[in-house]
């Protein structure tokens, strides 16, 4: 095969339809459009969701709920996931997305204080509960919010 024996594939390429381009083209006249009316118009057509003036689905069905946009989703870690590590570790939240803990950061990263921990860390997250920087200072490690 030569480049130019190449072809493209049979409907692979197609030509716009060249409207208003007078009787011989097949669409002149009014363009493919018909005789008047909203569509026939520049500008033309129906907003989306309009039912010919019924009330649209979207206002029919009940509205249920409320969705903070300002909420604040944290990944959570358990002080008793944080055994995996060895004494003395410095806890990243890089570290913990590489062993798998978290799987995503969210908005952050929240320890909470469930569970025992066996080792002396020094963990940084964005938000710890109280109860997880007792834990934690208890064993000798600190708590280091970023």
């Amino acid at each position: 095969m030569k480049l130019h024996e190449l072809k493209y594939n049979e409907g692979a390429r197609q030509d716009r339809k060249r409207i208003g381009r007078g009787h011989g083209s097949g669409n002149g006249k009014t363009a493919g459009k018909g005789h008047k009316g909203q569509n026939a118009r520049s500008g033309g057509g129906v907003a989306l969701g309009f039912e010919g003036g019924q009330t649209p689905l979207f206002k029919r069905i009940p509205k249920r709920g409320f969705k903070n946009v300002n909420r604040v989703e944290h990944a959570i870690v358990n002080v008793s996931s944080l055994n995996v590590f060895e004494d003395g570790t410095e806890v990243t939240i890089e570290m913990l997305l590489e062993k798998r803990i978290i799987n995503k950061t969210l908005d952050g990263v929240k320890i909470l204080g469930q569970g025992e921990l066996e080792k002396k860390l020094v963990v940084k997250a964005n938000v710890f509960s109280k109860s997880a920087v007792e834990i934690i200072e208890k064993m000798g490690g600190k708590a280091e919010v970023i």
